[in-house]
């Protein structure tokens, strides 16, 4: 199982500074959707930039023009973007079709869909790389919001996923014995006081 380290930051220094600590421990950098609408598609350029050996995540959350945003964003440096489940199929289709170009990769952000395994099969056969079971911040603040629901969801669907929303030392081991690809965490790492030793803890917890 790959580590994803989902950076919510808002700025590209931030977000290079938080690389820094992490990439040791990491397999995945996750640029988070604040900081691409805060910095644009520079900050994708800089963080591959300074870390060509590691798959950079556009987290675009794209709804419409999926050929288009993941094009330009492919473009700047980006191997896996994100494209909503809720999109069109044909949104979903754009944004393959611009992978296939580049030699890139498309994941479909599940946030905010009902009926995650149903969606994830039609989707995956529109040829993504994988699903991702997710709960926003808003999300895990609902009343009688589980971090369990998303594993089962993921199990359900019988397809490649990865994980986020919840994800921390004390629950990374459910996340890979869910049967995730990924597991991806934010707060987990970059709220913590040492972002290197919070990254390596969570890659010693994958077996």
């Amino acid at each position: 199982m790959k580590l994803q380290f989902a950076m919510d930051t808002l700025s590209t220094e931030a977000a290079l500074d938080l690389a820094a600590a992490a990439a040791p421990h990491v397999d995945i950098l996750e640029l988070g959707t604040p900081l691409i609408k805060s910095e644009g598609l520079s900050a994708i350029t800089a963080i591959k930039k300074a870390h060509p050996d590691k798959i950079v995540f556009a987290d675009l959350k794209t709804m419409d023009a999926g050929e288009l945003e993941a094009d330009i964003a492919f473009g700047a440096g980006a191997d896996l973007v994100t494209v909503l489940g809720s999109a069109g199929d044909s949104t979903i289709i754009g944004a393959v079709t611009a992978a296939k170009k580049h030699g890139k990769g498309v994941v479909v952000d599940l946030i905010g869909v009902a009926d995650k395994p149903a969606r994830a099969k039609e989707v995956i056969a529109l040829g993504v790389e994988f699903v991702e079971m997710h709960a926003g911040l808003d999300e895990q603040a609902e009343e009688g919001f589980t971090f369990a629901t998303l594993l089962r969801d993921g199990e359900a669907s019988g397809v490649p996923f990865s994980v986020a929303g919840g994800v921390n030392a004390s629950s990374i081991a459910d996340v890979q014995k869910a049967g995730a690809q990924v597991a991806v965490a934010g707060s987990a790492i970059y709220s913590a006081s040492d972002v290197g030793a919070a990254a390596a803890e969570l890659r010693a917890a994958i077996v």
